[in-house]
């Protein structure tokens, strides 16, 4: 197959894959005489078995541990084992946090229960002023990963 064929197959963006290869994650496929990639179906398999631990929010790294035990069949998988209670760790630890984001969030907008004039919004002068306070929010950035990999 070629890289859009691959592309389509697992719903991943044509520059993730390159990207995984790049990195290691995804063996380099063999290239016609013209250069074009051309996979096979255990690059599909590799590449779905990345794409799911992603979608579980694993990082890269973590996804590398998994792969190197997955290549060698006869390995103990301890290392699997730890690596899948940290994570677990690290998602009941996001959970907490978004928890405590919703509170916050819910506590702001109880500070404005109707619409009104900018100057005098409940929630945008309440944000500012926690702003002008220096305090953090619970959770700095709700679009990063679990563990910031």
């Amino acid at each position: 197959m070629k890289i859009g064929d691959i592309a389509a197959a697992s719903a991943t963006a044509i520059d993730t894959i390159r990207y995984y290869e790049r990195e290691g994650l995804l063996p380099a496929p063999a290239r016609t005489a013209g250069g074009f990639r051309v996979y096979e179906a255990v690059h599909l398999e590799r590449l779905q078995f990345i794409r799911y631990c992603r979608g579980l929010d694993m990082s890269l790294d973590e996804v590398r541990v998994l792969l190197r035990v997955k290549d060698a069949p006869g390995a103990d998988c301890g290392d699997v084992n730890a690596l899948l209670d940290a994570h677990i760790g690290h998602v009941s630890q996001r959970v907490r946090e978004l928890r405590a984001l919703e509170k916050q969030l819910k506590d702001l907008r109880q500070r404005c229960g109707a619409a009104q004039g900018a100057a005098q919004c409940g929630i945008l002068n309440g944000l500012a002023a926690a702003a002008q306070e220096g305090g953090a929010p619970v959770v700095a950035s709700h679009l990063r990963s679990v563990h910031g990999h």
